[in-house]
């Protein structure tokens, strides 16, 4: 998968700029061996581009919003949207997980019609970070 570098850098950048709070987990060569080996390959991704360089990316499968990030300086101007809604174009119910504390995620998803379903203390995820998971029941 050629973009595999790519998304795997991209994510790096947004982990850093938007989720500061998140403690470093994995080095990029680690990040880099996740996204080839098990992100891509599980999920169907599609990257958002702009001037030929990703700015953004989700990957989804089944039942499942596994990523979407867009760059701090691509977000809000309906990039994640275009990219949700590819993920979304079969009408199946989705879930998804995103950190407490990123209230500009939660608020979108909420906004796109995801409901709450319950908040975590974060004891069962990599980060130890408070998280929600969320539902959208399809259509």
């Amino acid at each position: 998968m050629a973009e595999a570098g790519e998304v795997a850098r991209l994510h790096r950048q947004v982990m850093r700029l938007s989720l500061h709070y998140l403690p470093e987990l994995h080095t990029a060569q680690e990040d880099l061996w996740f996204f080839r080996e098990r992100l891509l390959p599980e999920n169907e991704t599609w990257v958002a581009e702009i001037g030929g360089a990703i700015v953004g990316y989700i990957a989804f499968k089944p039942g499942w919003i596994s990523h979407l990030y867009i760059h701090p300086d691509h977000q809000g101007r309906g990039l994640g949207d275009r990219l949700l809604a590819k993920a979304m174009e079969d009408g199946t119910p989705r879930e998804l997980w995103t950190f407490q504390r990123n209230t500009r995620a939660r608020a979108f998803y909420e906004a796109r019609g995801f409901v709450l379903v319950r908040l975590t203390d974060g004891e069962d995820n990599e980060e130890k970070e408070p998280d929600a998971l969320y539902a959208w029941p399809g259509r």
